[in-house]
């Protein structure tokens, strides 16, 4: 068994690729050696990648390909000599060294002949050239006169077996080529000088030789190295960084350096006066700096750089200094938008969102907030504690920040900026909170909008979208959503959900469709709502049948209802009496099903009280007084629960195939009211076990 070291030395390949080739390069690499042959029960492969650096090492593959037979099937025994012949010359065999072997579809010679395994390391170059040459690059270029696609030009080939370097050639095209080698390279500036890779018998043989180097190759190591060297430098300042925050952009600064040293910068004090958002998005998002907070979680102004160069003093300062001009260049630009947008109130934007498409067929963008406000209020009937006038103020400004200079040059702050312009311009403290979070929730992980009337604005918002695409047939098909319609509508369920509010959806759809001119809502939307609804509750590890028997045959259209229902009936299986209740189920269905089947129909729930024995009326009095979808979930449940007794002294008792036909009739009608009561609850038939 030996080891296999593939190196790429490049230029630098962007950070957003670089975890991603690590994969696909071992992938790649197992799949090849694995055709060969050569690959082990215990082989591993393991991906790397820096910014000039992609490596693939290969552990336990096998020195040799094995010996194997290759067989070939010929012509039918019985077939003309001209066919037999044909066979014999094609493989170079003569007639006495054919096999004769039955099968299904006759009697037919074989050749066969035995290929010695050939040595691993003459295989590789041949093997290493087709996947560089089709490696899945999401974009490539070409350079100089060469026909060959890398991600960046590609400097280095490094190949070794056995700690020994293989021999090979990628022809890029053009007349240049590269010789495959066994020499890397270290630091561009601290150690410029090659690396020498042979002998090497691990890979931590090969990230200490880089890291000697100055390039640390693991991606995860320099994640590492930079949250620990940030923590301490932010510390000795009082502040703290945001590792939640940071884990969003960690992959892209990671993916920047080969020797990360963080630096202190700092923020002059009149970009201070910026909201924090602005500066998180500038500092952090298109500098990629790390910004810091102090030691009461306000903004700080200290962020952290980044050098790809060793600690030292004077150059230090140097490098500090260039980032701190090129982000004060940066937050002046915002700050010129910051003032100039405030210049007007901000409805005075409205007009111009007029000029802007939402989509062709479903107007601009100022007819979707005219919409939005128009079956603002009807959302908020359904809200407690909502002040309805802010919603409909807010629905109607929510989009109006779309048109000013500061969301055009950073359009991720788009609602953010709408707050804090319609706080200058006076408005309503909810009015401005509402702008702010209606695009809330974003995403699974994000955070509901966090006052009332911003989740009326949020739920107008998303509403209208998905009224809107569905009405004009945009609708998601397999895995394309290119409008997010999916997104919208698990936005719709986690704000009616996780706050719990009683919405009459269709209603609300429907006034959405009013605003459009629509005759009526696109059928497939609220299966599709209450599809989402299934898949919402899957992802909080809800068991698929749970789901599926609380949410069975059930068309309303009260989303938290239907939510409801699934937990109660989750928590109701893993409790005894629910637990015990499905194990008469299972008897009871499996008895009407056996019995309806002979009978070829089905039983009636109906029963004559006076053929009950005393047991059978224990049973009969709770089902009988049980009314149907009467209370709440959790009632039902419980008086479902209390059937579990009876309905187990019922089958240790009672024989259900009485002599009696009248008997033995009752007892099935028993069952079935049984059926019918669980049935009216939940669809039983859909849990398993």
């Amino acid at each position: 068994m030996a080891d296999l070291v593939i190196e790429l030395v490049s230029e630098e390949i962007p950070a957003r690729m670089q975890a991603a080739a690590g994969r696909d390069l071992a992938r790649l690499v197992q799949a090849a050696l694995t055709t060969l042959g050569v690959w082990g029960e215990n082989s591993t492969a393991t991906g790397l990648c820096a910014p000039r650096h992609l490596l693939a090492y290969v552990t336990d593959i096998t020195a040799s390909q094995p010996d194997r037979v290759v067989e070939k099937r010929g012509p039918r025994v019985d077939a003309p000599e001209a066919a037999i012949n044909g066979f014999l010359s094609s493989a170079g065999l003569t007639r006495y060294e054919l096999v004769e072997e039955d099968t299904p579809k006759g009697r037919f010679f074989f050749a066969r002949s035995e290929i010695a395994g050939v040595n691993t390391a003459q295989l590789l170059a041949p093997v290493i050239t087709d996947i560089l040459t089709h490696f899945p690059w999401p974009k490539s270029q070409r350079w100089g006169a060469a026909k060959f696609r890398w991600v960046r030009p590609l400097h280095r080939i490094n190949v070794l077996f056995d700690g020994k370097p293989i021999g090979g050639t990628l022809d890029l095209g053009g007349g240049s080529a590269i010789q495959f080698g066994a020499t890397s390279c270290g630091h561009y500036f601290e150690v410029p000088a090659d690396i020498d890779l042979i002998g090497v018998r691990s890979l931590d043989d090969v990230k200490a030789r880089l890291r000697a180097g100055y390039v640390m190759l693991d991606q995860d190591e320099r994640h590492a190295a930079i949250i620990d060297g940030a923590k301490a430098l932010a510390e000795t300042y009082s502040c703290h960084i945001n590792e939640a925050q940071l884990g969003s952009y960690l992959h892209d600064i990671s993916g920047l350096v080969e020797w990360p040293t963080p630096l202190l910068g700092k923020i002059e004090d009149r970009f201070m006066l910026l909201p924090p958002e602005l500066l998180q998005t500038t500092i952090a998002t298109h500098q990629k700096y790390i910004t810091l907070s102090d030691a009461n979680g306000a903004f700080s102004p200290y962020f952290i750089l980044l050098s790809n160069r060793l600690a030292e003093a004077a150059r230090d300062q140097v490098i500090v200094a260039g980032n701190q001009r090129v982000l004060r260049a940066r937050l002046a630009d915002a700050e010129f938008f910051w003032q100039q947008d405030q210049t007007r109130p901000l409805d005075s934007y409205l007009p111009s969102l007029g000029e802007v498409t939402f989509y062709e067929g479903l107007g601009s963008i100022l007819d979707k907030a005219n919409r939005m406000e128009g079956f603002a209020s009807a959302i908020a009937q359904h809200m407690p504690a909502v002040d309805i006038a802010a919603s409909v103020r807010a629905a109607r400004l929510a989009k109006a920040d779309l048109v000013t200079g500061m969301v055009g040059e950073f359009p991720e702050l788009q609602g953010i900026m709408g707050g804090y312009y319609a706080a200058a311009g006076g408005e309503d403290t909810a009015v401005c909170a509402a702008i702010t979070a209606h695009y809330r929730p974003q995403g699974p992980a994000d955070d509901l909008p966090p006052t009332p009337e911003a989740m009326v604005v949020a739920l107008a918002d998303k509403i209208d979208t998905l009224v809107g695409f569905f009405g004009i047939g945009a609708k998601p098909t397999g895995s394309k959503d290119p409008f997010a319609l999916r997104r919208a509508a698990l936005g719709v369920i986690r704000i009616i959900v996780d706050a719990k509010l009683t919405i009459p959806l269709g209603k609300i759809l429907d006034e959405a469709a009013k605003g459009y001119g629509f005759a009526a809502v696109d059928a497939d939307l609220l299966p599709f709502i209450r599809d989402r609804l299934r898949g919402y509750l899957r992802d909080q590890n809800m068991r698929h049948d749970v789901v599926a028997a609380a949410l069975a045959g059930d068309d309303g259209d009260d989303v938290c209802l239907m939510a409801a229902r699934a937990v109660a009936l989750a928590g109701f299986l893993e409790a005894a009496d629910g637990s015990g209740l499905m194990a008469g189920w299972r008897r009871v269905s499996s008895i009407l099903a056996a019995e309806e089947k002979k009978a070829k129909t089905s039983f009636a729930a109906a029963c004559d009280p006076a053929l009950f024995t005393p047991i059978e009326k224990d049973l009969f009095v709770p089902l009988s007084t049980m009314p149907a979808n009467a209370g709440t979930i959790d009632a039902q449940l419980a008086a479902l629960g209390a059937l579990r007794s009876p309905i187990d002294v019922f089958f240790d008792k009672i024989v259900v195939n009485d002599d009696d036909p009248a008997i033995r009739l009752n007892r099935l009608g028993l069952l079935a009211m049984i059926r019918e009561k669980m049935l009216s609850v939940a669809d039983f038939t859909k849990i398993e076990g």
